[in-house]
C-alpha cells in the first residue's frame, strides 16, 4: 500500500473557504475525500479518476471541487461557501479501479470502497 498525506485543514468562519490537499505516494487512479464528524459516520464527500471524471455528495455539490494532479500525484480538495455543517476530520482515500467487458470505472462517492487511508485533517467552521 502507498502513503497517504493530507494538509491544508483549519479553521474558517462560514462563508469561507480552504483548500485540502493529499500527496499520494502512487498514481492511484481512483481517489475520493470523506469526513467524520463528532458522534457521525464517516461519508463520502467526492470522488475523482485520472480523466478528471467526478462525483459528488449532495450536501457539498455546487461549494466543493474535487480535483487531481496526475504529474505530481496529489489531489486536492477546493472548499467554498463553507458551512458549520461542514465542521469534521477530513480524509482522503484510494481505491480500486474496476473493469468489466473492457470498461473500467471508479466506484460513485456512496460506494467507494477505500482500501488505503489518510491521517485525516481537521476542518473547523465557525458560525
Amino acid at each position: 500500500q502507498g502513503q497517504l498525506l493530507e494538509s491544508g485543514g483549519g479553521s474558517v468562519q462560514a462563508g469561507g473557504s480552504l483548500r485540502l490537499s493529499c500527496a499520494d505516494s502512487r498514481s492511484t487512479v481512483c481517489m475520493a475525500w470523506f469526513r467524520q464528524a463528532p458522534g457521525k459516520k464517516r461519508e463520502g464527500v467526492a470522488t475523482i479518476d485520472n480523466v478528471g471524471s467526478t462525483n459528488y455528495a449532495d450536501s457539498v455539490k455546487g461549494r466543493f471541487t474535487i480535483s487531481k494532479d496526475n504529474a505530481k500525484n496529489v489531489l486536492y480538495l477546493q472548499m467554498n461557501s463553507l458551512k458549520p455543517e461542514d465542521t469534521a476530520m477530513y480524509y482522503c482515500a484510494a481505491g480500486p479501479q474496476r473493469c468489466s467487458g473492457g470498461v473500467c470505472y471508479c466506484d460513485s462517492v456512496g460506494f467507494f470502497t477505500a482500501e488505503n487511508w489518510g491521517q485525516g485533517t481537521q476542518v473547523t467552521v465557525s458560525s
